[in-house]
């Protein structure tokens, strides 16, 4: 396994995790404003 691939699979699994961070955010304060 080189270098170069395990960056590539770190930071596809980083936007993959951000994304559904963001996701939950976004969603909570949608939540939020319509209680």
């Amino acid at each position: 396994m080189s270098k170069s691939a395990m960056l590539m699979m770190i930071i596809g699994c980083g936007t993959v995790w951000g994304g559904v961070l963001i996701a939950i955010v976004i969603a909570l304060a949608i939540k939020k404003e319509n209680l």
